[in-house]
């Protein structure tokens, strides 16, 4: 399936594509977090048939269900926006020092100025960890900073 992206500067981005049925399906990912998906006409290209405005806690359950690893993309795309800015992932892999533990203890944003903006449990999705948020062998950790940044979070967790 092709997906037309836009970027839209000081909004977001824009996804467009169209169903197997015919249906032009758009998406935008506003840099708030909010989603509006909206659903055209198939004989006029700009009217719009239906508009569904989602809350950013509305649109991560959405994430969650269709596939936590869109998540992870979004945030790198999110991320063309602003330069310098970067999206990178992390794994907790099995022996990790910190498997079991939290991510406060990992001081992570503290030594590096990048943020762990969500955790990827299998199909599950923790969005904005806490400090005291455990960490266990096999999540990804969403990471958002400078490209030394996220590699200082790479060094700080032996990936």
């Amino acid at each position: 399936m092709d997906v037309t992206e836009v970027l839209l500067p000081g909004v977001g981005l824009r996804y467009e594509f169209t169903t197997a049925a015919g249906q032009r399906v758009a998406m935008v990912a506003r840099r708030s977090g909010e989603i509006d998906l909206a659903l055209y006409e198939s004989g006029d290209p700009d009217e719009c048939r239906e508009l569904i405005s989602l809350a950013p806690h509305e649109a991560e359950t959405v994430a969650e269900i269709l596939g936590a690893p869109r998540i992870a993309e979004r945030f790198a795309d999110l991320t063309k926006e602003v330069p310098g800015l970067s999206a990178g992932q992390v794994l907790i892999s099995e022996g990790s020092e910190y498997d079991g533990k939290t991510l406060g203890d990992t001081r992570a944003r503290t030594l590096t100025g990048a943020s762990v903006v969500a955790i990827v449990r299998g199909e599950d999705v923790v969005a904005s960890p806490s400090p005291a948020e455990p960490l266990r062998a096999g999540d990804v950790l969403v990471v958002i900073g400078t490209h030394d940044g996220i590699h200082g979070v790479e060094r700080i967790l032996g990936a």
